[in-house]
This record gives structure tokens, C-alpha cells and sequence, in this order.
């Protein structure tokens, strides 16, 4: 049970004598009633889902009203344990005390205020002849289950993804983490959204320089509202121009708490399944949680052909591009007659060729995203197989430049994660420009203006591309070989963590008791 007891008439005044009107910043609410429900319906006219119920307190007899927005509250919760106690059950031994059977009450006083908790799903007490207003945790709007995660899937990982709810984000965290050094940080972003952010990270393990860093820049934020963890990134990214992801979003639970445990910071957007993870590097682009649930030399087998990939999905078809204008000699003769003889019908340039299929795959891709799932599948594989067929019939493109692009397409989907994957395909389009002007010239020019970006990048102040720029030797066990789990002690660098340690090399052999 939670009591309220009614401030005497002496107080209230002694209260209100210490504290001159001009000086309070924020309207309060008034101890007549009627004002406050006439008020609370002028802050939401043309507001039909707005409810106010007026009824009596048995325990005191006092007039009463309880408000709140019938779409964002828990109706049955209110009725059990709001107005059941206050309706029907008294208390003789005192009858200046107001009980409700609801843990979590706040006690508010000014209008701005209680708007917002309001809006957020709370509702609202008003008594007649108090001059605060009592604050139920009550929310109660429409929701998403708990279930596997839609992009980022996995084979022996967890099959839990992120919702839309904040709260339930922070117990599916909590669950890997159960640990009292796990920190929440809460703030508040918006001036019209009201966007609930929970930062979480490990107090004995972050970095304060790095959280004190993320935690200027969102409260630097002046802006109407922060829809999703995507929008926030933008807004606190160390280079808004620049083509790479700087901040990791994941839609993971275990992907955000092994993170953590890194010494990286996590960040919780209200109303977005996913959840913002920094500092970030390059490499942490290319791992997935299904490195650490196979063994190490699958694991390693698999993490190169994702950094193998990005290579192919970026300079393939600049490469083609290149050789076919400018460098045709480095081909085997055999090889150059059948290209030769594939190209015969073809009008185009390569770089034309290129940029027609390359641009017809991305609006596939696309096309299959927007779609439902079924016909998404459908329209990915049959349109693709039924304009490259027929584009080579026509005479438009060749045959090696749908291969060239089907290769590109497959090394784009290794990688793991989304953004770095867009990221790359975008990167495609001016590596083919510079090839189609000065041929291997050129790609060596982009190539070295890639890395030079990638070496200059930052994420919260710490290098992008360590540990390979600045170089780092000991984190490379978990770069691009995996090394055994047993043999990793030490947290990277690139985290920042104040404590490195994490585990020690002692493993029991097969032989030992």
C-alpha cells in the first residue's frame, strides 16, 4: 500500500508564503477542482481520447477526478488498483489518509509536468482542496511481443529481438548482465516528442571520458522530437558526411550485452527496436554473434570471407570497368576473345553497361524490401533472373557484366550488418566513375582516399579503424581470425575501458580432473 496524507491548512500556507509567484518559472495547478479539470480540458481540447472521471473518495469524502488518455493507459490497472481503493475501501483509525494499492506514485504540482506524464500513459489524481496532483504509473498502450529478430538473424544465437518499448529493452539487457555495476543513465530529448533515452554501460568498465563525451552531445539536442535510435546516430556522429556508419545499431539483446561487457556504451531509444552502441570501429561492423557460437577456425573461416566481400562488393565492377577500357592486355588471350565475343552486340561503354545493371539490381533489392516477404522473394530472384536474361538477348549488356554484378550483389549480403552493407553498395558507384576516367589510376586514387578517410574517422572520440590505424597488435586475436575464447583476456582497446582485464588463460585440459 501506498498512503498520502493531506498537508495541514498551516503548512500548505507556510509553503506557499516561502515561494513568490513571479519567481516559480512554471504555472501550478490550482486546490479547486473544477479549476484543475477545467484547465487539464483546456491543455487537450479536440482531444476525444482524453478521460476524466469524477467521483467521491469513500475514505475522506472528498471530491475526486482521475484523468488520462484511454489509448496509452492500462485501463484494468487503473479500475484495481486506483479506483477500487479509493471507491470502495476505508480506513476508520485515520481519516486524513489516501491509500491506492500501486507501487510506483509520483506527487507533481505545475501543468507542464503533469501534460507530460500524461502523454506518456500515466493518469493523473486531482483531489479537491490539495494543490498537487498524484502521478500513476499506469501506461498500458499497444505493444509488440517479445520475438526473433527480423534482419539480423541467427543461427545459434539468442532468437530475442528488441521492441519498441524502452523498458522491456533494459529487462532484456539485464537478463545477460546481471550485475550491480550495470548503470542507467536516464535523459530526455525533444521539446514536442519527449523522448525517453537510457544509456546504459558498466561503471567499473566504461570509460567516463567517452560517457560524459555521448552524454554533452544528446543533451546538446534541440530538436521537436527523436523518432528512432537511426535519427539519434545522425545527430551525434562524429562525421555527418562521411559514407560509414559511426555508431552500431542492433536489434539484439546478446549482441548489445557482450558490448557492454566490452566497455562500450549503450543507448536506448523509447519506441525503437533498436539500440545505439558506441564507441564503434570498422571492424566491429563484421562480426556477428554466430562467431562465438561456432569454433574458432569456422568462426575465422568465415570473418574473411566478410572482409573479402567488402572488397569485391566495392572494386568488382570498377575493376571490370577498368580492365575492359583501359587495361585489356592483362587479360588472357583466350579470356579476352570470349569477352570479346560476349561484347560483340553490345552498344555501350562498360562504364554504361555497369551503371544500367548496377542500378536495376538496387531497385530489385529494394523492390523485394518493401514488398511482403512472399512476393518479395519472388520478385528478388525471377526479376533478376528475367532482365538479365534479357537484357543480354537484347544486346544491352554481356554476359560477364551480369556475372560481374550477381558476384557484387552475393558479396554485399555477407555482410552482417546493414549500414556497412549500404555503405558499400554506395561506394560501388564513384569507384566506377574514377575507373571509367584513368582506369587502375583512378582506383588506386580512390583506394587511397577510402583509407585516408578510414584512418582520419572518429566515433565518441576514438579511432574508427583501430586497431589497424592506429595499430594495436594484441586486439587483433578477434579481428580478422578469431582466436579461441579462452585465449582473448583482455577487453580491446578501442573500447577505451578503464579495466582491461576480463578473463585469465586458465583452461582445464581434457586429462584433468
Amino acid at each position: 500500500m501506498v498512503f498520502f496524507r493531506k498537508y495541514s491548512n498551516e503548512k500548505k500556507q507556510q509553503s506557499s508564503s516561502q515561494k513568490h509567484p513571479n519567481s516559480l518559472p512554471k504555472k501550478l495547478i490550482s486546490s479547486v477542482l473544477l479549476e484543475n479539470i477545467a484547465e487539464i480540458r483546456s491543455i487537450f481540447n479536440e482531444t476525444p481520447d482524453l478521460v476524466v472521471k469524477n467521483f467521491v473518495i469513500k475514505q475522506t469524502q472528498s471530491q475526486a477526478s482521475i484523468v488520462y488518455l484511454s489509448g496509452l493507459t492500462d485501463k484494468e490497472t487503473i479500475y484495481n488498483h486506483v479506483l477500487n481503493p479509493l471507491l470502495f475501501e476505508a480506513d476508520n483509525n485515520n481519516n486524513f489518509d489516501v491509500k491506492v494499492s500501486l507501487g510506483n506514485v509520483k506527487e507533481k504540482n505545475t501543468w507542464l509536468e503533469i501534460e507530460n506524464v500524461i502523454l506518456q500513459g500515466n493518469s493523473v489524481l486531482f483531489i479537491d482542496d490539495w494543490d498537487k496532483a498524484f502521478i500513476f504509473d499506469t501506461q498500458g498502450w499497444p505493444k509488440r511481443a517479445v520475438e526473433d529478430t527480423a534482419i539480423e538473424s541467427s543461427l545459434r544465437g539468442e532468437h530475442l529481438g528488441f521492441t519498441e518499448t524502452g523498458d522491456d529493452n533494459i529487462a532484456l539487457i539485464r537478463r545477460h548482465i546481471p550485475n550491480r555495476e550495470l548503470k542507467i543513465k536516464e535523459l530526455t530529448v525533444g521539446a514536442r516528442g519527449n523522448t525517453k533515452l537510457t544509456i546504459m554501460y558498466l561503471a567499473d568498465v566504461a570509460n567516463p571520458e567517452v560517457l560524459k563525451e555521448l552524454v554533452d552531445r544528446i543533451n546538446k539536442l534541440d530538436v521537436d522530437s527523436i523518432i528512432n535510435a537511426a535519427s539519434l546516430a545522425e545527430y551525434i556522429e562524429d562525421n555527418p558526411y562521411s559514407p560509414f556508419p559511426q555508431l552500431f545499431l542492433t536489434e539484439r539483446p546478446d549482441f548489445a550485452a557482450a558490448e557492454i561487457l566490452q566497455g562500450r556504451i549503450v543507448t536506448i531509444v523509447d519506441r525503437s527496436p533498436n539500440v545505439l552502441i558506441g564507441p564503434a570501429t570498422f571492424e566491429t561492423f563484421f562480426k556477428s554473434m554466430d562467431d562465438y557460437g561456432a569454433r574458432w577456425m569456422v568462426a575465422s573461416f568465415i570473418r574473411l570471407m566478410r572482409y573479402f566481400g567488402f572488397m569485391v562488393a566495392i572494386f568488382l565492377p570498377a575493376t571490370y570497368i577498368a580492365v575492359i577500357s583501359f587495361h585489356f592486355e592483362i587479360i588472357p588471350l583466350k579470356l579476352l576473345l570470349s569477352v570479346g565475343a560476349s561484347r560483340e552486340r553490345v552498344p555501350f561503354p562498360p562504364f554504361i553497361e555497369a551503371i544500367l545493371m548496377e542500378i536495376a539490381l538496387e531497385m530489385l533489392r529494394e523492390a523485394g524490401i518493401r514488398l511482403p516477404a512472399k512476393i518479395g522473394q519472388t520478385v528478388g530472384i525471377v526479376g533478376g533472373i528475367v532482365i538479365g536474361q534479357a537484357a543480354v538477348e537484347a544486346g544491352i549488356v554481356s554476359n560477364i557484366m551480369v556475372i560481374v554484378v550477381a558476384l557484387t550483389a552475393i558479396a554485399s549480403f555477407i555482410i552482417p550488418n546493414y549500414d556497412m552493407g549500404a555503405a558499400i553498395r554506395m561506394l560501388r558507384f564513384p569507384m566506377m566513375i574514377v575507373a571509367s576516367l584513368f582506369g587502375f589510376v583512378g582506383l588506386t586514387v580512390g583506394l587511397m582516399t577510402l583509407i585516408a578517410h578510414f584512418i582520419a574517422l572518429e566515433s565518441l572520440g576514438t579511432p574508427y579503424g583501430s586497431p589497424i590505424a592506429p595499430l594495436r597488435f594484441p586486439d587483433w586475436k578477434d579481428l580478422f581470425i578469431r582466436f579461441p575464447e579462452w585465449s582473448i583476456v583482455k577487453r580491446p582497446e578501442s573500447t577505451r575501458a578503464i579495466q582491461r582485464q576480463k578473463a585469465n588463460s586458465n583452461r582445464t585440459k581434457g586429462d584433468e580432473h
